[in-house]
């Protein structure tokens, strides 16, 4: 049996049958069109495990956290999250530092003035080549709201780049990081793979 497949659109395909009138006719003319609807080409093959973990391996992003000022809480966020904990330093890829950068600050001024300023860096193309911006990271310079001048802040970083919130966490400030995480962080973990409370 003949039968030719033009493929329409993303999913569709129009089937040419062989029937009287088909593409094998004496009389050359088409027949019946018969359209369906999904992927026409070969069936997918299933993924062994093994395939899969190394898939899984393979998207898995490195991150460093840099802070923007002293006192950010990049060491914190490393050994909660994983990634390399790059301190005030950019990291270094050559060294194997992870290049995809995640910047750290409080959300007081002064935190919010210094990740600013850290984002005109990169705006200005002064940052050292190879890194890549991914997100900043304001983790909470106290409990409760902020105050209304630093939400617009935020609100202003937010409008240029993702930014990830970390919430005031009590226990982290005892040193007990081995806590369930609110849910408010659960962004920030799938963003660096950490599974999310």
């Amino acid at each position: 049996m003949n039968q030719g497949v033009a493929v329409h659109g993303n999913e569709e395909a129009r089937v040419l049958g062989s029937g009287p009138g088909g593409p094998g006719s004496p009389d050359g003319r088409g027949g019946p069109e018969i359209w369906l609807r999904g992927p026409t080409g070969e069936p997918e093959r299933p993924h062994t495990p093994h395939e899969e973990g190394r898939l899984h391996m393979a998207s898995a992003r490195r991150f460093s956290w840099v802070a923007t000022h002293g006192g950010a809480g990049t060491s914190t966020l490393a050994t909660v999250f994983g990634g390399h904990d790059a301190g005030r330093a950019w990291p270094r890829p050559d060294r194997g530092e992870p290049c995809s950068v995640l910047l750290v600050a409080r959300t007081h001024a002064a935190g919010l003035d210094a990740v600013t300023q850290a984002l005109g860096v990169f705006r200005r193309g002064e940052a050292p080549p190879g890194l890549d911006l991914d997100a900043v990271v304001l983790v909470a310079d106290a409990p409760g709201r902020l105050p209304r001048p630093l939400a617009r802040r935020v609100e202003m970083i937010d409008s240029v780049i993702d930014v990830y919130r970390v919430p005031w966490i009590p226990a982290w400030r005892t040193g007990d990081l081995r806590g369930p995480l609110p849910r408010g962080i659960a962004p920030l973990a799938r963003l660096t793979g950490r599974t999310a409370p």
